[in-house]
């Protein structure tokens, strides 16, 4: 297993976890902070089992990518392209309001997120994590 691709997972992971610990203390905006960072991470391991991973905060572009040129096999073309989903949904407008709110709007990022939007980011980023590791297995054991 890719040395990346396995610290990508345990970053995603760890994520989630706190996303999770966020929840439970009603911690909207970290909800969501971290729940973004999930997905962002569980995407990059994914990336990870076919080459090098750059920075980014928008990995979906290169999923596709991935799944265009074949790069990963083909009964694995509908998860890594739902993996593209999620993580353009929870992608870098998510990451920059997480951190800046909406200045235009004039609100905080405390003031952008409840309850409703974290309860559907912890189910992505969830559903994220348990993708790259579906896929990392079934690439790595070859089916």
């Amino acid at each position: 297993m890719s040395a990346s691709f396995r610290y990508r997972l345990r970053l995603a992971t760890g994520f989630m976890e706190e996303a999770t610990q966020d929840y439970a203390q009603e911690h909207w905006r970290s909800v969501m902070d971290n729940a973004q960072l999930a997905v962002e991470n569980a995407a990059k391991a994914v990336l990870a089992l076919v080459g090098p991973v750059g920075r980014t905060h928008f990995p979906a572009p290169l999923l596709r990518e991935v799944v265009d040129d074949n790069l990963v096999p083909q009964p694995q073309h509908q998860s890594v392209l739902r993996l593209a989903t999620l993580a353009e949904y929870l992608g870098i407008d998510v990451h920059i309001q997480t951190d800046y709110g909406d200045e235009v709007a004039g609100l905080t990022p405390w003031e952008l997120f409840d309850k409703e939007d974290a309860e559907q980011a912890l189910a992505m980023a969830g559903e994220a994590v348990s993708l790259a590791r579906q896929i990392g297995h079934a690439i790595i054991n070859g089916s």
